[in-house]
């Protein structure tokens, strides 16, 4: 099959980006467990190259590496033993970075890592999907405990991952506060935000007031001071590492997002239902222009998700 794959992490800034290399691999082969996909879209993160990711589950290190996390395509054959889906499904997921990732032809995944994509979306739209709307739920739900009437500071709320935090918290019965910069204002607000703040203002803590949850994904001198930000008994979660400091009156929380087919499920649900929209998508690339698409994603030459398509 083509792939793209990195054998080295070469290259000046953003590193890695320079080895990447369009080239025949291995066919996959499904596992115990496992299904065989073919990649219809996969989507791709500005930082997945710098990612510690040269070892595989056991250790080892690996001669090769292939990204992007998320994607949708179709089962095309089943490893011995997997149950609960078939050939021919219509499927989308989440892989762990350790696993050959989806920008190629094929991937072979652990069945319970996939699930139905959304009937309502196409194949770029659904590979949008996995990575923000897992990562956003877990933060939400798991870690942050978030509850109807509780009231949630999300930050970034204007990106791919904040887009859907909004959502989901609105969804939840939660009131929700979104943060950026002033020109994505509309869009959090129209995504169901029932106020914005500017963080380029001075003193926005003042603006934000006190919460149940922080939801940070933005990191830095941000979440340093949205630590002043929690209620006592309250919660700060975050995906850009441990915060600097800690308060005993409140829990902070920092995690990796976790694949899980019940919750893609869940997803897909309140996508289909209308509850629920995919990040905005901000360029489709060929599977053999990621070297591109990874320049123009971390270069900011694009807003919105960036999808591979072989």
């Amino acid at each position: 099959m083509k792939a793209i794959r990195l054998h080295e992490p070469i290259g000046n800034e953003p590193v890695g980006i320079e080895g990447l290399v369009y080239e025949d691999a291995p066919d996959p082969t499904p596992a115990l467990g496992d299904v065989l996909v073919k990649v219809h879209a996969a989507g791709i993160t500005p930082t997945e190259l710098n990612w510690p990711i040269w070892a595989d589950r056991a250790g080892h290190k690996r001669d090769a590496i292939i990204p992007a996390q998320e994607f949708s395509g179709v089962v095309t054959a089943l490893g011995f033993g997997t149950a609960g889906l078939a050939v021919g499904d219509e499927v989308y997921g989440l892989i762990m970075a350790y696993w050959d990732g989806a920008a190629a032809e094929y991937i072979a995944i652990e069945a319970r890592d996939v699930a139905p994509k959304p009937t309502t979306l196409d194949w770029v739209h659904a590979a949008t999907l996995p990575q923000a709307g897992l990562t956003s739920w877990q933060a939400l739900f798991d870690h942050g405990h978030l509850a109807a009437g509780q009231t949630v500071l999300i930050h970034g709320a204007g990106g791919a991952v904040g887009s859907v935090a909004v959502q989901l918290a609105r969804s939840a019965g939660a009131h929700v506060i979104g943060t950026g910069r002033s020109n994505v204002e509309a869009r959090v607000l129209e995504l169901g935000a029932e106020r914005f703040v500017d963080l380029e203002r001075e003193r926005w803590e003042d603006a934000a007031g006190q919460v149940d949850l922080v939801y940070d994904i933005i990191g830095g001198d941000i979440l340093a001071r949205s630590l002043a930000l929690v209620k006592p008994g309250g919660t700060l979660v975050t995906v850009m590492g441990p915060p600097p400091a800690t308060r005993q009156d409140i829990r902070t929380m920092f995690f990796i997002r976790q694949p899980s087919s019940a919750q893609l499920v869940e997803l897909a649900r309140l996508v289909d239902t209308g509850q629920l929209r995919p990040p905005e998508i901000g360029a489709v690339y060929p599977l053999s222009e990621a070297r591109r698409a990874f320049t123009a994603q971390a270069n900011r030459e694009v807003t919105g998700k960036v999808i591979l398509q072989p």
